[in-house]
């Protein structure tokens, strides 16, 4: 199952009868689902069948459902009596006309009354509405169809991005300010000015720097960076509606970033640091629009 975003719009548009008519149908982020809907006063019913043909397939966004019309001038359509201009030319047909009288033509037959009526042309409303009612539910699958699309793309940049912290964690996992001699060789410098400067216990110092050196061990960080990668990659293969999670993760990943900045004592480690927060912050926007 893929990820779908909550970012699309969709329009069906018709005549029936005389009546142009169109839905549109636009959504945007949002923390549940909302859809709020416009149509002309009496089509308050297909409205709602509208709204529940898009509630039904999505689970998440704000959605703003519109339905138009269009009243046309109505084509007027004439009609031929042919039952009744057939009696009327078998009566004139079996009429004995005066000498010099001629018979009627067909336009002067035509001119009679009732031969021929004008019928204005007029929807049903029942009609009107089943064609609405059709109309809204490919509205829905096409609305659908458009935010799956924008999904795959974002899933496609959400992927890179997980790639990018991945790439991160691991350069600050090898960073060589993270060796242990050379964190020997930092706590000893320190531990010695110290010592020579302000005349303080050795012993003291040091076993004061190897408590600063544990505070700022990094492991954990880079060990719950890990496992949210992992996390989000699963989320995302698994698809359906993650957008969420993705975020509570999104979340974590700042929290981590975070802290690994604070705890840096080198300046290549704080670089590694301030980059992961600028990944995760992209990240962060990308999974907002997921559903």
């Amino acid at each position: 199952m893929s990820i779908a975003s909550m970012t699309g719009f969709a329009r069906e548009a018709g005549t029936t009868g005389a009546v142009q008519w169109a839905w549109e149908v636009r959504s945007v982020n949002g923390r549940g689902l909302d859809v709020r809907l416009r149509v002309p006063p009496g089509f308050d019913a297909v409205g709602e069948e509208a709204r529940a043909q898009v509630q039904k397939r999505l689970s998440r966004g704000q959605c703003q459902l519109t339905l138009t019309l269009t009243r046309g001038e109505a084509q007027p359509r004439l009609r031929v009596d042919e039952a009744l201009l057939a009696s009327l030319l078998d009566s004139l047909s079996r009429l004995r006309l005066p000498e010099g009288v001629r018979p009627a033509s067909l336009d002067g037959l035509l001119q009679v009354r009732g031969i021929i009526e004008v019928e204005e042309s007029r929807e049903d409303p029942a009609v009107l509405q089943a064609e609405l009612s059709a109309a809204a539910g490919r509205l829905a699958d096409s609305l659908l169809a458009a935010r799956r699309e924008e999904g795959r793309a974002l899933a496609a940049l959400i992927d890179d991005q997980l790639t990018r912290i991945a790439a991160l964690t691991e350069a600050a996992e090898a960073c060589p300010a993270r060796r242990p001699e050379a964190i020997r060789a930092r706590l000893a410098a320190q531990v010695a000015a110290l010592s020579e400067a302000a005349g303080l216990d050795p012993d003291r110092l040091h076993q004061e720097a190897v408590l600063l050196a544990a505070k700022a061990d990094v492991r954990e960080e880079i060990d719950r960076l890990r496992a949210h990668v992992a996390a989000a990659r699963d989320l995302v293969a698994a698809g359906g509606a993650i957008g969420r999670r993705l975020d509570f993760l999104a979340q974590e990943f700042g929290r981590e970033a975070n802290t690994l900045c604070a705890k840096a004592n080198d300046i290549a480690l704080s670089r590694i640091g301030l980059d992961l927060k600028a990944v995760v912050e992209q990240f962060r926007e990308q999974v907002q629009n997921v559903e």
